[in-house]
């Protein structure tokens, strides 16, 4: 039985379903025509484009005249984009944390033959996790492109850009979660970061190159490191 002081103050029931109510339909609020239209958009394109990265098509078409057969690259996160990658450049370090998708992907790899990628399996518990680590395998100056898609995302892309050659591409998937810009997306930033890594990434890529791409569902931005 409910003592009589703790049923005085819990809420009738008609509190409680407008509660409810008012939390499931925040969860709705970023459920605009734009929103909607958008996300059809990028289902079907993921649908009718299977082999692709999970990145805006925009990114894509730019990353298929980008890269080069000479290339080295580094990915945080693996999945189909692992295999798209892996058929443009000439060696390619894959991370990922999931051991079960670590699995699945590992045999689609197999699967084709694609040898020269080095795939690896990585914790993200601890600090340093050893998944954000993997850098420092990497002398300096010496990748041509960088996809940051996965964990820790701010530790990663701060151990990676001194590894980044001058010239050299960084590729943030989702960049508008975590930093500031003017994308129409539901959880984009207008300003502040989402940790104090974010900003450390910020002021050194102060006088990088950058340009956005956006399918009004989520962004992906481009960091050209100076020669």
């Amino acid at each position: 039985m409910v003592p009589r002081e703790l049923a005085a103050s819990r809420p009738c029931l008609g509190e409680r379903i407008l509660f409810k109510f008012q939390v499931k339909m925040r969860s709705f609020k970023h459920w605009t025509p734009h929103y909607i239209t958008s996300r059809l958009a990028e289902k079907y394109y993921h649908r009718s484009h299977a082999d692709e990265p999970w990145l805006t098509p925009q990114a894509v078409r730019f990353l298929e005249g980008w890269l080069k057969p000479g290339d080295k690259m580094l990915e945080f996160g693996s999945g189909r984009s692992t295999i798209w990658f892996a058929r443009r450049v000439n060696s390619l370090v894959s991370v990922e944390h999931d051991p079960l998708w670590y699995e699945r992907v590992n045999a689609s790899l197999k699967a084709q033959n694609l040898e020269h990628v080095i795939y690896l399996k990585k914790s993200i518990e601890g600090s340093p996790a050893e998944y954000t680590l993997v850098p420092g395998r990497f002398e300096d100056n010496s990748l041509d492109v960088i996809l940051v898609d996965g964990r820790l995302r701010d530790e990663c892309i701060n151990a990676s850009l001194p590894k980044l050659k001058p010239g050299g591409l960084l590729v943030l998937d989702n960049a508008d979660v975590y930093i500031p810009s003017q994308v129409i997306t539901p959880n984009a930033h207008r300003e502040g970061v989402e940790s104090p890594g974010w900003q450390v990434f910020l002021d050194t890529a102060a006088e990088w190159r950058c340009f956005w791409t956006c399918n009004g569902v989520s962004a992906t931005a481009f960091y050209f490191k100076p020669c």
